[in-house]
């Protein structure tokens, strides 16, 4: 299993290696049989327009049957290649090596002569097997008229030996560097598995739960990168890890505190007598405002679960926002003033229809306002805005508040995540007030300073009603 990856580089790389020098002994071999086999064309072409030369300027007013009794020599003093003069339907007449079997080895194709004076061709001779090469050329006497031909012919054997020799040379380097390239490339696949091996096991022990484990970086590149990646994901997960642990102990104490409360009422008007009645009213309207507080809490953390999971989903309609912004500061100015906060409102006059979902947009501006009020010390203020921006609904909620840090500011927004502040509670508000927006392909952006205040920008996209409601 380890040497899988190993095994597949270095097959690759012989692979490709092979490949390459065989296309280049391929185009060699080729390279050479033409240089050989051209160089014998040559020889034999320019040896037989000499010959024809000779006979044109000395010997042309003769009869073939004359030139090959008295003056054959001219053909063939010039040569070591076998001579053949051939009749003008293409029977050998004359063999310069003296042979009796001696065979016209291609077929004298007139026509070929219409286009060049000399024919060249190469093949085998049919009795021996022996690769040979001519060269044919006409002879003309004076008149004019073909007598004849002349015809040289060259062995190939010796040019086909140094051919073989050279593909064997070939074969043998082709070899060798097979040999040499598997070597290397085994040495560095391995260089090159073994960092990749090393992040596995990495990767394993932190399947098993041990995020502290690091892996080693060897070098700046891809397997590098990977192995920050991996560092980094570790160091994501320890500290999202902490604060899921906080969240839990942070809700833990959260519930505890309210269902003491309820406990502690609950054994008090127990006892209580029938003539404490203000006792009885004060005790039951606490353990009222308890269960609100735990239903609040519980219904977060079921709307958190349904986000994060993404099961929620979207009863969208129109409706006119300005009037919705309306609805909820007047809902939540009896909290601002309970807390002796000040609570300013801006809404736009106009009529603005947006296709949402309206509760949902609803408790999004309650935990903007719900937040911005919890973390305004008393005589403070927080101002509510909203206003229609072309196509977009701006809504701000800003407060003179505690504010938050650069380190709380880049983490806010993350699930858990809960400050260091000690009026945070359950840590998931802005959370689901983000999953909201995004939900309606919106944006929510933080502006903070510590000690100074906090603003809160929303922006959600204009649907054109009209069209909407052709669409639904």
């Amino acid at each position: 299993m380890k040497n899988r990856i190993g095994k597949r580089l270095a097959k690759s790389f012989l692979i490709i290696i092979l490949i390459t020098i065989s296309i280049i002994d391929i185009f060699l071999l080729v390279g050479f049989r033409y240089y050989y086999y051209n160089n014998i064309s040559n020889e034999l072409k320019s040896r037989l327009e000499l010959s024809l030369d000779i006979y044109e300027k000395d010997f042309s007013n003769n009869s073939l049957k004359k030139l090959i009794y008295d003056d054959n020599q001219i053909f063939f003093s010039h040569t070591n290649a076998e001579v053949q003069i051939l009749s003008a339907n293409g029977k050998v007449l004359f063999d310069s090596i003296g042979k009796t079997d001696s065979l016209n080895l291609e077929n004298i194709n007139k026509d070929s002569f219409k286009k060049t004076n000399i024919v060249i061709w190469h093949g085998k001779n049919p009795n021996t097997g022996e690769s040979l090469m001519s060269a044919t050329g006409r002879i003309i006497d004076e008149s004019g008229n073909a007598i004849g031909y002349l015809k040289l012919i060259s062995s190939l054997e010796e040019a086909n030996n140094a051919i073989y020799r050279t593909m064997l040379t070939l074969i043998i380097f082709t070899l060798i560097v097979a040999l040499i390239t598997a070597s290397v490339s085994m040495i560095f696949s391995k260089s090159l598995v073994k960092p990749i091996l090393e992040l596995t096991e990495v990767a394993k022990q932190m399947l098993d739960g041990n995020y502290e484990v690091k892996a080693n970086i060897w070098q700046d590149d891809e397997i590098g990168e990977l192995a920050k990646t991996l560092n980094s994901m570790s160091e994501e997960i320890i500290n999202k890890d902490q604060i899921k642990n906080d969240f839990i102990s942070s809700v833990s104490h959260e519930l505890r505190t309210p269902l003491t409360s309820i406990k502690g009422w609950a054994v008090v008007l127990k006892d209580a007598k029938d003539d404490e009645k203000d006792l009885i009213e004060d005790g039951l309207n606490i353990i009222e405002n308890e269960v609100d507080r735990l239903t609040k809490m519980v219904e977060d953390l079921l709307d958190f679960s349904r986000y994060i999971s993404g099961r929620i989903t979207l009863d969208r309609e129109i409706f006119n926002i300005t009037k919705t912004c309306e609805d909820v500061a007047k809902q939540m100015r009896p909290r601002a003033n309970n807390n002796k906060i000040e609570l300013n409102v801006s809404l736009t006059d106009e009529i603005v229809l947006i296709y949402a979902d309206e509760n949902r947009i609803k408790q999004l501006l309650i935990n903007l306002l719900d937040n911005a009020i919890k973390f305004t010390s008393e005589n403070g203020w927080v101002k509510f805005q909203m206003y229609r921006e072309t196509d977009e609904v701006i809504i701000l909620v800003s407060d003179n508040g505690v504010g938050m840090s650069k380190e709380d500011l880049a983490h806010v927004k993350e699930k858990f995540y809960k400050g260091k502040h000690s009026k945070s509670h359950s840590g998931i508000g802005l959370s689901i007030s983000d999953e909201i927006t995004n939900l309606h392909n919106g944006k929510l952006e933080i502006f903070s300073e510590e000690n100074i205040g906090t603003t809160i920008k929303v922006t959600l996209p204009i649907d054109n009603p009209k069209e909407v409601g052709e669409n639904k």
